[in-house]
């Protein structure tokens, strides 16, 4: 028999659907991608961290779940809301269900509802926080949104999906020092093709442990939640620009602004999904990027300081993308890596490995 679930809203607003993957409740904030595919990346993208999301496609499962598409080993998403579940996925690499990964990850989902209706209530209204539980008489709605209008979202996510320590992904060619905000597997991948001999820290490594490692090039990654929490991380961008190029991404890109003297400001709609537009304002060009955030860099506070816009999302344009001229540093908020997305933006890849060989030809940093 199935199990009756639902998703009560902060202000209110009710869904009740059928329950798959973990039985245990989840609270958190509320917010819909729109992706038509790619939701095992999605799920395992640690910037979802601490988030329910809701997938605008109708019909996710179709294809399952396979060993090679994830971004991180353990999903940190809150729970999943779906309009129609596939049990039976149709994939040759396919080795379990979604709904089987979901509960073995202790994710909860609901499907059977009207995502349409709740995406525009989403996009009206911003991200909203909610909890998945039970359905039944035994659920006190009144004290539930209660309880769900004062949670107080987690300040800790960037701690959370972070390595707990340095490891090695060898390669022969440029050493990276790669910080891990919540990175996407995707960024380490872009770099081991193009052989680079790269060292993974947490989040809270200082700048003198990685200054010790002797980096010809620092990448500051993606990760979960408001810039303005990650602790003491600002103070050491400021005292590593300078000493190796850099290039930021995502969380990193906000983190990498405010370590120059920017500010950040939470979005009305979080921008997630495949199909974002981006215009690259030196060249011109346009280019459909992978999203995952609900923070933007306030492109009023960037003057005064050693910034310029060099990208800007077509949707709301909003910032997208800064370089430094007065340092070797630039940054996205899009993520170059895609996975899932189109890959029109890892030429960004290619353009940091030629910074960090032209500096260290001209011996520009001295770490």
């Amino acid at each position: 028999m199935m199990k009756k679930r639902m998703l009560i809203l902060e202000d209110g607003t009710i869904f009740e659907g059928i329950a798959f993957g973990s039985d245990e409740a989840s609270i958190g904030e509320t917010v819909f991608t729109t992706g038509m595919t790619g939701y095992q990346e999605t799920i395992s993208n640690p910037s979802g961290a601490g988030q329910i999301i809701v997938m605008t496609y109708p019909l996710i499962g179709n294809y399952g779940i396979n060993r090679d598409d994830y971004e991180s080993i353990e999903p940190a998403a809150s729970g999943l809301v779906v309009r129609e579940l596939t049990d039976e996925p149709s994939n040759f690499r396919s080795g379990m269900t979604l709904c089987e990964l979901l509960t073995m990850k202790g994710i909860p989902g609901i499907q059977g509802i009207d995502t349409r209706k709740l995406t525009r209530l989403l996009r009206d209204k911003g991200a909203l926080k909610g909890i998945l539980t039970a359905a039944g008489e035994e659920v006190n709605v009144q004290e539930t949104v209660a309880h769900v209008a004062s949670y107080v979202l987690p300040t800790d996510l960037v701690a959370r999906v972070s390595t707990q320590k340095p490891y090695p992904s060898p390669g022969r060619g440029e050493r990276i020092i790669l910080i891990d905000y919540g990175m996407k597997h995707g960024i380490l991948r872009e770099l081991n093709e193009r052989d680079c001999d790269v060292i993974v820290v947490p989040y809270n490594t200082t700048t003198k442990e990685i200054l010790s490692l002797s980096p010809d090039g620092i990448v500051l990654s993606n990760g979960p939640g408001n810039p303005m929490d990650v602790e003491g991380t600002v103070e050491v961008i400021k005292e590593l620009l300078g000493k190796a190029p850099m290039f930021g991404i995502g969380l990193g890109h906000q983190l990498f602004a405010l370590a120059c003297g920017a500010r950040t400001v939470k979005l009305k709609n979080s921008h997630m999904g495949g199909n974002h537009p981006v215009k690259d304002l030196a060249t011109g060009r346009t280019e459909l990027t992978s999203q995952c955030h609900g923070y933007s860099v306030d492109e009023e506070s960037l003057a005064g300081t050693n910034l310029e816009v060099t990208h800007k999302a077509l949707n709301d344009g909003s910032v997208e993308g800064v370089k430094s001229t007065k340092y070797e540093a630039f940054s996205v908020q899009f993520h170059p890596e895609a996975s899932p997305g189109p890959e029109d933006s890892k030429h960004l890849f290619d353009r940091f490995m030629d910074i960090m060989k032209t500096s260290s030809r001209e011996g520009n940093f001295n770490a």
